[in-house]
């Protein structure tokens, strides 16, 4: 690996380790004070406190260096480090949590103490990932995570239904966990072959000591697929559709595919540490990929629900994320790693307004909605302007992010595969269209369901959402200098 990825600088002030436990006491507070009014505000408080904390620790990181701010104890084997991509994901992921507060409360949901605790929990597992450089923590940490959501869906679940879209998840998840912690395991393994008996899964130790032929290849495939499970990364999708469409309605598909923890560990982990494996499947990872985008697309033209809809979406439009990361390229990369965070932001605000028509209508099958653009227009402007965002419409950082991802696509793999992706794309942007024609702009049916109007908490979640979305696209460069340095860390690896 280029050798500015092994440097970085340590702070006396822990401030990684404050943006870890702030959640944490957060989700111990919320669940003390239990179903009390006061519980919801501290909920909200919490959330908020923990967003303002990794801004400020935004603002204390050099763009221009690799990892930095690092903290370590090395009897718990406890090393975190931060750079340019883990803080986009890092202000992803605590943006989304407050986003995701406000919605509860938007909703109405039981229990709302709980939901926020179990939320804020959550919220620790992401970022435990996304400043962790120990593999074997980055594993307990999505642990953490997955066993929140699965509470989620447990807990709200109301319907046979849903119990089955639970077990199918559980099943996926819990399969894909299992291979990535043996991935782990052959790593620790190989380290303690070279080392003379000493384990170690840190980030900076197993790069010195990298498997070698097979075994390198059985890490990278236990490794890749377990990431590929919670991407998540066709043929590997089958838990989405289902929970989209049973689960918790929005809240249980934020927490998963809002913050692509799956991909940026490909990113932390996966490329660095199996590199001779990673270029030798390069071509066949790709492959899957651009498969992906066309063969999802055609079954999101086949659904009749929306929340099913948007699951084939997400799979479509992750397979434009791992194009760029597999490209190997600096460019595709940083492509990818803005495209998630865009992604992110979109298809969340397009989750949480599938919520709101669902609390006012008690139905997202497309062939029961009709006319809500003329009952609830500021949603349904907002629910357009996520579509276009992840079709990578100008003004998103999906455009900016996309034309990076395209442009690494050509360097590396010719015009044709980057022309057959493009169209991919674009008819992802037809499917989109395609249903907000369907649900909104259509005319109102005879006997449709009354719709209420936009209530306050929604113009703000929706309207914190679309602005955060449109400062990025209209200021990109910021986020495109924050990412740079960590994103040739990456490709210098692979440089050729």
């Amino acid at each position: 690996m280029n050798g500015e990825i092994f440097w970085y600088q340590q702070t006396a002030v822990p401030l990684l380790a404050l943006v870890q436990l702030l959640p944490l006491l957060g989700a111990a507070v919320v669940l003390a004070l239990g179903e009390r009014p006061l519980a919801v505000l501290a909920g909200k408080l919490f959330a908020a406190g923990e967003l303002l904390l990794v801004a400020f620790t935004a603002s204390r990181v050099d763009a221009a260096l690799a990892f930095q701010l690092a903290e370590r104890i090395d009897l718990l084997g406890y090393h975190v480090a931060i750079d340019g991509i883990a803080v986009m994901f890092l202000l992803l992921t605590a943006l989304l949590t407050l986003l995701m507060t406000l919605y509860g409360m938007s909703r109405g949901m039981i229990s709302p103490g709980r939901l926020f605790a179990v939320l804020l929990l959550a919220e620790a597992g992401l970022v435990g990932m996304l400043l962790t450089l120990n593999i074997a923590w980055f594993a307990f940490f999505s642990a953490l995570e997955l066993w929140s959501v699965v509470y989620l869906l447990r807990r709200w679940a109301s319907s046979r239904a849903e119990t089955q879209a639970l077990a199918r998840f559980v099943q996926y998840q819990g399969f894909g966990l299992a291979l990535f912690v043996t991935g782990c395991f052959v790593l620790g393994w190989g380290h303690a072959e070279v080392t003379g008996g000493r384990w170690s899964f840190d980030l900076f130790d197993l790069t010195g000591t990298l498997p070698a032929g097979k075994f390198q290849t059985a890490a990278f495939y236990l490794l890749f697929y377990g990431l590929a499970v919670r991407t998540p990364l066709f043929p590997l999708h089958g838990w989405l559709p289902n929970m989209a469409q049973h689960g918790l309605i929005a809240v249980a598909p934020a927490l998963m595919v809002g913050v692509k923890v799956g991909v940026f560990g490909m990113a932390r982990f996966v490329l660095p540490l199996t590199p001779d494996a990673v270029l030798d499947w390069q071509a066949y990872v790709v492959g899957f990929a651009m498969a992906g985008v066309f063969f999802t697309a055609a079954l999101a033209f086949l659904q009749t629900n929306l929340r099913r809809l948007l699951a084939f979406a997400v799979v479509s439009h992750t397979s434009l994320l791992v194009i760029g990361l597999f490209s190997l390229h600096a460019a595709g990369i940083q492509g990818a790693m803005l495209l998630a965070a865009n992604f992110g932001l979109a298809v969340t605000g397009m989750w949480f307004i599938v919520g709101f028509v669902f609390r006012r209508t008690g139905t997202t099958e497309l062939g029961e909605l009709s006319g809500l653009f003329e009952r609830i227009p500021f949603l349904s402007i907002a629910f357009l302007i996520f579509g276009l965002a992840i079709v990578g419409m100008p003004g998103t950082p999906g455009f900016d992010a996309a034309h990076l991802v395209l442009e690494a696509s050509i360097a590396r793999f010719g015009a044709l595969p980057t022309v057959a992706t493009a169209l991919g794309n674009v008819a992802a942007a037809g499917f989109l269209l395609w249903g907000f024609q369907k649900a909104f702009l259509s005319q109102e049916k005879s006997g449709s369901h009354d719709v209420d109007r936009t209530q306050p908490m929604e113009y703000a979640v929706c309207g914190l959402a679309v602005a955060a979305l449109l400062a990025i696209g209209f200021f990109a460069e910021p986020w495109l200098q924050l990412t740079d340095a960590a994103s040739q860390a990456v490709a210098g690896r692979f440089a050729r």
